[in-house]
């Protein structure tokens, strides 16, 4: 078994690392007596054990790490501080005996960070699908390293249209990944490892370059399209990059586009991890006359209490929503709930994901300022989105 203290390091970080070493002391001493002569338990480094028992069931096995938990139910006392303590478990159950010690240790390791992935005091049981995707996790990491170095990464766009005349009144900037091998990756695919290994703060700086540029090269071409909006996305790990504003103000400068054409979007989810921390940021964005969007609104876990704070222009509500308004009166009563706390705000509302006609006549009638979907277009390459800025049309 592998053993990694929950939260150890924010314990370490404020009260400093020797009450952190009295409480990895605390905590061995707790959890050795549940354990029989023979089985051995020792510290790896940091705040993680490892565990060895010997001639034990699959059964026994699963019982242990109950035990476990149980045992950290109650808290830590050291001196005057108190502590909660809990741990992420990783087991590995009668390994091949073709596998070394450094085998079974990597497996132990692997389920343990899957056990933590799950929450704070779970365990889980190896199997050999875990070091697949860990070894599949590993190659795509390379990958993107390399699709960096090579800028494989392209940006689509896809219309935003005003629901009350029809007209075009803006693109959102959409990632897609041109692999050598796999043709046009979807960023659903290398996103979140992105977002994880932090690769997302230089692809998101990309983007945001190119959709910057190409916006402002429309906008110099078409007499007719000075106000063109572009909208980015701005992943939670740029955010909170302590250089974000630098970035954002290079980039205005380099490419020329006017700040009040450009619109950011974040995630509540991505709000809420750092109130503070984001607040700031989005202060100083909205100084500088960039509209502010709040994406995938109705997915996250934001406060009402904290709604009023942000200083966005618009809530974006996510396709989710959308796609069963049709069968599902609930998702159309939750549509209509975002748009009236949105428009008591006095803030606009744009839908994604209208692909029917029914959708659209949906939100149109509950007042949605602006929506996007494969109704109106699919995210297009820049020379086709340039298509519908020649021969400007009506979308309905």
């Amino acid at each position: 078994m592998f053993l990694d203290l929950d939260g150890f390091k924010l314990i370490n970080d404020s009260l400093g690392h020797e009450q952190g070493d009295k409480l990895l002391v605390a905590f061995a001493e707790r959890i050795a007596p549940l354990f029989h002569p023979g089985d051995t338990l020792a510290r790896l480094g940091g705040d993680e054990f490892t565990l060895l028992l010997d001639n034990i069931t699959n059964h026994h096995s699963l019982a242990i790490p109950e035990r476990i938990q149980q045992a950290l139910e109650t808290p830590f006392h050291l001196g005057e501080l108190e502590f909660s303590v809990s741990a992420s478990i990783g087991i590995v159950m009668q390994p091949e005996p073709e596998l070394g010690a450094e085998e079974i240790l990597r497996d132990a390791d692997t389920a343990m960070y899957r056990a933590k992935a799950q929450g704070r005091g779970q365990y889980v049981m190896f199997d050999p699908t875990m070091h697949n995707q860990a070894l599949q996790r590993f190659q795509l990491e390379i990958e993107l390293k390399k699709a960096i170095e090579r800028q494989e990464f392209v940006v689509f766009y896809q219309p935003i249209v005003d629901l009350v005349n029809g007209g075009l009144v803006g693109f959102e900037a959409l990632v897609r990944w041109q692999h050598p091998t796999q043709g046009l990756v979807l960023p659903d695919y290398f996103i979140p490892l992105a977002e994880k290994t932090g690769l997302i703060i230089t692809i998101g700086r990309e983007v945001l370059l190119a959709a910057c540029q190409q916006a402002k090269s429309w906008q110099d071409k078409f007499d007719n399209q000075q106000k063109l909006l572009i909208s980015v996305n701005l992943a939670v790990p740029q955010l909170l990059s302590s250089h974000i504003m630098d970035e954002i103000d290079q980039i205005l400068q380099q490419s020329g586009l006017p700040p009040a054409t450009l619109k950011l979007e974040v995630t509540e989810s991505g709000i809420m991890e750092n109130i503070e921390t984001a607040l700031d940021v989005l202060s100083a964005i909205r100084e500088r006359s960039i509209t502010l969007s709040i994406d995938d609104f109705g997915t996250g876990y934001s406060s009402l209490s904290y709604l009023h704070r942000f200083p966005f222009d618009t809530l974006k509500v996510d396709r989710s929503f959308v796609i069963e308004m049709e069968k599902d009166s609930k998702n159309l009563e939750i549509i209509r709930g975002i748009v009236g706390l949105a428009h008591n705000l006095e803030k606009k509302v744009i839908v994604e994901g209208i692909e029917t006609e029914t959708q659209l006549a949906l939100v149109k009638n509950l007042g949605c300022e602006y929506g996007q979907g494969y109704l109106f277009a699919k995210p297009l390459p820049a020379k086709e989105a340039e298509k519908l800025l020649r021969s400007p049309r009506l979308f309905f």
